[in-house]
């Protein structure tokens, strides 16, 4: 009797074990039901570009496979790997669909962002969308940040869970900049927007950028600040991106500091201009709502409110 008293036991602990189990693997931001709210679709309405007319090679040649509208960059070993524009922009409209690497992914970091470092080392502007790749406990997240003339110490990080699995398809990553504000959508929901008026103007950037997309290794601090890095044992890591558009004001060789001169370039099938078109000035009221949704549900950090990291809080704040 006790030896079949301690099988039921050893049983019964086996069954709680693999539930207990079976329920952490579903403590996942993307495995919540969320109703997302109704947006128009901006991405619609811009027209797709060849990534090689579009693109030049930046880092990790040969982990770069381009095939038209579709391109796959690779994280191993060896290296990650970048595309650069080969057009330097003042103020646009920049989307592309991305797909993630599937799996465990720690301390990969995806990146979807403007930046005129190249020709501006010592006081560049960037506005970044960088995913960070999932460890065991966790799920891929996306930071937004917003750099102006070189002010590197002072990080304006956002942080917010995904509603949905970017390793299984491809999603919209969008971000709208201009005179007005710069937006960033996922999925043509805007989940941050940063105006260019008050406080905010001294952080705005305001040189021409190029656009990148990259693929590359940040054990350093991507995932939980550093405490789970990269694992080659789950390489390659490949990140695909489909149907870009870039639409907005082209600066020949990024010599322009101001707005200036410019050739509006890329296309619109509806004939929208996201650098002066006063539907690009605002949000709409859908889209408030929206953004109010996303940021209520899905941010966990914000640098406004991250007083152990800041004694003087930024000024916009």
């Amino acid at each position: 009797m006790a030896s079949l008293k301690n099988y039921n036991m050893k049983i019964m602990w086996e069954t709680t074990m693999v539930f207990c189990l079976c329920s952490l693997s579903l403590v996942s931001s993307h495995s919540r039901k969320f109703t997302t709210p109704n947006v128009t679709r901006l991405t619609d309405q811009f027209s797709r570009i060849a990534i090689e007319n579009g693109f030049s090679k930046r880092f990790g040649d040969h982990n770069i496979v381009i095939n038209g509208s579709l391109a796959k960059l690779t994280l191993d070993k060896s290296s990650g790997a970048g595309l650069v524009t080969k057009n330097t922009y003042h103020y646009g409209f920049f989307s592309a669909r991305l797909k993630l690497p599937a799996g465990f992914a720690s301390g990969v970091v995806v990146a979807f962002y403007l930046s005129n470092a190249e020709s501006y080392p010592k006081n560049h502007d960037e506005i970044d969308i960088e995913l960070l790749g999932r460890s065991r406990r966790d799920d891929w997240s996306i930071q937004t940040n917003v750099y102006a003339n070189g002010s590197l110490k002072t990080g304006r990080e956002e942080k917010f869970y995904y509603w949905f699995d970017p390793t299984q398809a491809f999603h919209d990553y969008t971000l709208i900049w201009n005179s007005h504000h710069i937006v960033f959508l996922v999925d043509n929901i805007p989940v941050r927007q940063f105006p260019n008026r008050g406080a905010f103007m001294s952080a705005y950037p305001s040189k021409p950028m190029s656009l990148y997309v990259t693929v590359w290794d940040g054990s350093e601090w991507a995932t939980h600040g550093g405490k789970y890095p990269v694992n080659y044992k789950y390489s390659p890591f490949v990140a695909s991106i489909a149907d870009v558009k870039l639409s907005g004001c082209s600066v020949n060789n990024g010599s322009s500091t101001g707005p200036g001169p410019c050739t509006k370039s890329g296309g619109s099938v509806s004939s929208l201009d996201p650098v002066d078109g006063q539907d690009f000035a605002t949000l709409s009221k859908n889209q408030i709502t929206a953004m109010d949704w996303a940021r209520r549900k899905l941010m966990f950090y914000s640098y406004c409110n991250d007083k152990s990291r800041y004694k003087v809080m930024p000024a916009e704040c």
